[in-house]
Formats: structure tokens, sequence, C-alpha cells
């Protein structure tokens, strides 16, 4: 498990390691049904249709660092899972040390740090796992990933539902804050990466779930129906979903996909 913080004050090696919807009413009035209005967030509710009550499981990795390759391919292994939104957001921190990551951006190193307020964590490290914004776990370990996925809540969050190219929330109780609505954008296959320099050079490494789109398109606060358009994707054969979480790295309510 590799921490992120590396300052003046730490050894070296210890820094390194340690309208779309004029019709969506309608629609809206017949996704609804069955949810109780007057639930708090956490309360337990009647299962939403499989396709929009996901358990969403969230890699943080970098090529660089020598101990998410295990991580890497415990996502590989549940990305073909139908119950599950596997995604892989490939950090910056390691990027000096001998190998820039090819898919890092600076916004998932900024969802980790959301988590680690969030989680209540010291540091932000690789390779971590967090599912469904609640709990997480270090990548490698699939059996306490699995315990978690297990654990999965289905929350009183809105229905989700993709159409003429935007994507609508409906239902749901209203929220004490308003909820972010995430657009994500990722590859549909697993990539093969070859590594030439820095901790894991020579290797080539297994990704599943590669993140290339991160986009907030708003904020949903329960009860009306609310509609987005989607931005066109900025390279063809992603895949599409959408996250309705609570801010500052809470938990997520709902995710679906396209």
């Amino acid at each position: 498990m590799r921490t992120a913080t590396r300052t003046a004050a730490l050894p070296f090696d210890l820094r390194r390691r340690l309208t779309l919807f004029g019709s969506f009413g309608l629609v809206a009035a017949a996704l609804v049904l069955g949810y109780a209005t007057a639930r708090p967030v956490e309360a337990r509710v009647p299962a939403p249709p499989a396709s929009d009550d996901l358990t969403v499981v969230e890699l943080f990795t970098s090529q660089g660092c020598n101990a998410c390759p295990p991580a890497n391919a415990n996502l590989v292994r549940l990305s073909d899972r139908p119950e599950l939104l596997t995604l892989s957001f490939n950090v910056t921190y390691w990027d000096d040390l001998g190998w820039p990551d090819t898919f890092a951006k600076p916004e998932y190193t900024a969802r980790q740090r959301a988590y680690q307020r969030g989680l209540g964590t010291d540091n932000v490290w690789t390779p971590q796992v967090v599912v469904d914004g609640r709990s997480h776990t270090v990548g490698r370990e699939m059996a306490q990933i699995e315990r978690l996925i297990g654990a999965h809540l289905v929350t009183a969050g809105p229905s989700i539902a993709f159409r003429n190219g935007g994507v609508g929330l409906a239902g749901g109780p209203a929220q004490p804050q308003p909820a972010d609505v995430w657009l994500v954008r990722y590859e549909a296959a697993p990539i093969a990466v070859p590594v030439a320099r820095g901790e894991n050079a020579g290797a080539t490494l297994p990704h599943a779930s590669v993140v290339r789109e991160l986009v907030k398109l708003g904020t949903w606060s329960g009860g009306e129906a609310q509609g987005w358009a989607l931005p066109a994707p900025t390279r063809d054969g992603l895949l599409t979903a959408v996250l309705v979480q609570m801010p500052n790295g809470g938990p997520i309510l709902r995710a679906a996909k396209a």
C-alpha cells in the first residue's frame, strides 16, 4: 500500500511508500412508484430495477506503483459482473517517480482526496478500493472487497433514465443537502499497458474500466424530476454511467449504466 504525502520531514523512501425530457414527467411518475418520499437516505427501501441499482467499485491506482498490479487484476475479474459498476481512476501523485501514468488526471486525484475527507482516512494511497462511497480497503485484498460488495445497501435515491442523448432523475426523498450528479465515461474492455520505467519497469499491467471522463452535471435535491443533456464523448467506444453521490466524498445514493 502506497501513501501519497511526500513532505520534507519524511525520508524519501517513506514518502514514496506511505428540453430532453418533454415527456419525462410521465416516465418519472412510473419510475418512482414504490419509493417512500419520507424515508431517510440510509433507509433500506424496495429494490429498484437492477439496471439502476449497481454496487460501485472504484479502484485508485497508478502504473508507477508496484503494489498496484494485483489490484488492477482484481478489478479485471470484477468488471464482468452485471451487478457491479467498476471504475479505475489512475492518480497523478506517482508521476514524478520515473513513469508518468498514461491514464492519470488531476481530477481523479481530487476525487480520491474527497474520499480522504469523506471516509476520514489520514492520507491517500494506492491501491485503494472504495465501494459505494461508504467503505474502503486495500485493492489487493479480494476477499475484503467481496465482503464490502456483499454489504451493499439499497438506498432511497432517485431512479435514473437515459433517453434522447440525456439523463433524467426522478423520485427519492428530499435531501438534507443536494447530491452531486456525475457523468462517468470509461473503457469497455480491459487494456494492457507496457511500462518502460519506474517501479513496474518491464511489466505489462492490466487495466479494466479505465475512466476517461468525469464531469459534474449538476445537483439533485430529491422530489421533482430533473434532466441534463449529455456532452458528446471525447472518444469512440466509451461506456457511460451516472452516479448520484453526496458531496465531499460522501456515499453514492444510486448509480446506473446507460
